[in-house]
């Protein structure tokens, strides 16, 4: 084996777990691997990571893969939030710290983010269920992008 490649096995395992967590496979190994690693260089990696998520939505939603798109978005976002929670001290380990996380920062903001944030929680339901119509999808992702700029202004 490579050293990118990893057993169909370990795989799986850490797609369920990444899944039951809310969290894209890069997110939970990052949450795991990073602990090792200077908080920076987490953050670092977390924008790195928002700005890939953010090109591969973009494209997949060109293409007309919503579905996939819709995803690509979520970790987009939740890449965004776990930057911002870590450079505060704040835990981001589950979608529930992420809707904490969210909350905190409405209420310093002044701003309703819980709306955008449920917007970009259904593109990631929408993934496992592929359920909205484009109108809708558009939609939810003009909310994602509006969030996305709010949570890019303080990170």
């Amino acid at each position: 084996m490579g050293s990118s490649e990893v057993s169909e096995e370990v795989f799986a395992l850490v797609t369920v777990v990444a899944k039951r967590k809310g969290k894209t496979v890069d997110e939970l190994i990052l949450e795991y691997v990073a602990k090792d690693v200077d908080p920076g260089v987490r953050i670092e990696v977390y924008m790195k990571l928002h700005e890939r998520y953010l090109r591969e939505a973009e494209e997949l939603y060109a293409s007309g893969d919503l579905a996939q798109a819709g995803e690509k978005y979520w970790g987009a976002v939740t890449a965004l939030i776990n930057a911002i929670a870590e450079r505060r001290g704040w835990s981001h380990y589950s979608h529930r710290d992420y809707a904490e996380v969210v909350e905190r920062l409405s209420e310093e903001l002044k701003e309703p983010l819980g709306r955008l944030f449920a917007s970009v929680e259904r593109l990631h339901a929408n993934y496992y269920h592929n359920f909205l119509t484009k109108v809708n999808f558009d939609a939810h992702r003009e909310d994602a992008l509006k969030l996305m700029q709010l949570l890019k202004a303080i990170s």
